[in-house]
């Protein structure tokens, strides 16, 4: 019970210093990016297959949506993993399964700015009760915070 009410409180400061928009609570991790949403999506993409991340999927949601003639900001998400990490993670709580693979959507706010956000891994491992794997959880951080940084600036 410390150890999650640790995991809690160490989730809530992570998540207000790191706060992008809307994201307190959720979450989320929301990184801007210096680049439009097509480039931070390449670049991410770039980024996860020079280390050895299999790219799974890439959504373009604005393109969906206009298919349907609704109108809809640049929005794309990436799915991606590797069975190394995840399954130390899945070890740890197998109900974390339903969180991977591992997303990141790019997106456009009203103002125009790009955000590439991803899950906290600290919300993942809140959410599923995991204990005991603190280090698979920071591996995973900084891995996530290794790539968002850089596909977001130049």
């Amino acid at each position: 019970m410390v150890r999650v009410t640790i995991l809690f409180l160490a989730y809530f400061i992570f998540s207000n210093v790191h706060a992008g928009p809307d994201s307190v609570g959720t979450g989320l991790v929301s990184v801007k990016s210096e680049y439009d949403v097509e480039s931070t999506a390449d670049r991410l993409e770039a980024v996860l297959l020079e280390k050895g991340m299999t790219v799974f999927a890439r959504i373009n949601h604005a393109e969906a949506a206009w298919k349907i003639k609704k109108k809809l900001r640049p929005t794309q998400l990436v799915i991606f993993g590797n069975p190394k990490i995840g399954t130390l993670l899945m070890q740890c709580q197998q109900t974390a399964a339903i969180d991977l693979p591992q997303k990141a959507l790019v997106w456009e706010d009203a103002q125009g700015d790009v955000w590439l956000s991803y899950n906290d891994p600290s919300y993942i491992a809140l959410r599923h009760g995991i204990e005991k794997c603190d280090g698979v959880i920071e591996k995973i951080r900084q891995a996530l915070a290794n790539f968002s940084g850089i596909a977001t600036t130049r």
